[in-house]
């Protein structure tokens, strides 16, 4: 049964509402674009009932803003009504090409800003709302998770703020320890994985990848990510590799501890295609050291895919490592700020969310269950079938 023929046996929770923040306005148009396209193609005679009123419209956008005082002080503002709509907010701390003015100072946006900025527009729905979703991509301060000596928990403290503002559900992606959920455990937390779509992306950008055991390997960095590359390796049918991070707990520079050296857990990797799956590229230092340690052992090509491409400290490292050899190419979602240049590079692949976003709310605007876009397993595998066949 097609997917919007499943979604029209429920009544939706109520009308329809996607605020897209400045951050994330781009990503919002897109999904938008997918929601209207799919519901105008619904005909039933459903659509015509009380229960499905305002189900088919031009835009699901609320036109909303946070305009700022000269001062940098600022306001949420909805300039439409949002009275007992189903609202979905998207997001994203970590575009920093948006700037304001401070005393007549340029100061660009910190993910402070955009959370700061999130709260003033929940703020301005005040409660008229049927539900509010928060959507996420990066979870903000999702670094900050867990206490170690006397510091902050500011991941835990911002889901606990938000749920206390009356947000019902946050979904994330990839967050960097899904059990920071157990902050608000009597709300909604979901962190998706956006496996299918990278692999997705591999298949149509690079040609002639031989999925096999014998000629490609999937790779975790560190082991924090071992979770996620041993659900890569199993979907693909392929063997699995492990970076340790040997570091000097001694010293902090920038502040983190410095990484003496990359230890391989695994086997064999001569002449094999390598597939490095990370939640983050930040600075990129890491995942430079691991394409070169695999090349020491004389790997084949290598593919990195990490969620968010943050490219803190610029592209010149990966530009030189492509030259180099040490990596072919290189998958990040636009979930996250995309700048220009980036885009243009030559051994850049954008893995595209805006569809499966489109999908989470539709089906959750139903009261619809979304596992079967958690776990993506059955379609992979028929996506790996239709590329084995056409081989």
């Amino acid at each position: 049964m097609p997917q919007q023929e499943k979604i029209i046996e429920t009544i939706p929770v109520g009308p329809l509402g996607i605020i897209a923040l400045e951050s994330s306005k781009e990503l919002g148009q897109k999904v938008n674009n997918y929601i209207v396209s799919w519901r105008n193609e619904v005909n039933s005679e459903h659509t015509s009932t009380i229960a499905f009123a305002g189900y088919q419209r031009d835009s699901y956008l609320i036109n909303a803003s946070c305009p700022r005082f000269g001062s940098g002080e600022a306001k949420g503002l909805i300039k439409e009504t949002v009275r007992g709509d189903d609202l979905y907010l998207l997001v994203d701390v970590c575009n920093y090409s948006l700037t304001y003015s401070v005393c007549g100072q340029v100061n660009h946006m910190s993910p402070d800003d955009h959370y700061q900025d999130l709260k003033r527009i929940i703020a301005a729905v005040g409660g008229k709302a049927r539900r509010i979703t928060v959507i996420m991509p990066f979870l903000y301060e999702s670094r900050q998770h867990k206490r170690s000596s006397r510091e902050s928990l500011d991941c835990a403290l911002a889901l606990q703020e938000l749920t206390n503002m009356g947000v019902e559900s946050i979904i994330t992606f990839d967050a960097h320890d899904p059990r920071v959920q157990n902050a608000i455990p009597l709300k909604s937390f979901e962190t998706v994985q956006p496996t299918y779509q990278f692999i997705k992306a591999l298949l149509k950008n690079v040609p002639d990848l031989n999925l096999d055991p014998n000629h490609m390997m999937v790779i975790s960095p560190d082991e924090g990510g071992m979770n996620r590359a041993v659900y890569f390796a199993n979907v693909l049918g392929i063997d699995l590799g492990m970076f340790y991070k040997r570091r000097d707990y001694s010293t902090i520079v920038n502040g983190r501890n410095p990484i003496v050296a990359h230890e391989f857990l695994g086997d064999d990797i001569e002449g094999k295609d390598m597939l490095i799956i990370d939640d983050m590229i930040s600075s990129g230092e890491s995942m430079i050291d691991v394409a070169t340690e695999l090349k020491k052992r004389k790997a084949g090509k290598i593919f990195v895919c990490a969620t968010f491409g943050l490219f803190t400290n610029g592209f010149k490292k990966f530009d030189e490592a492509y030259e180099q050899g040490l990596i072919d190419r290189v998958l990040t979602t636009n979930l996250v700020y995309q700048p220009s240049e980036l885009l243009s590079k030559p051994y850049y692949i954008s893995v595209d969310m805006s569809k499966y976003i489109a999908l989470l709310i539709d089906t959750l605007n139903h009261d619809k269950s979304i596992s079967e876009f958690l776990s993506p397993t059955e379609r992979i595998q028929k996506l790996l079938n239709k590329y084995k066949n056409r081989q």
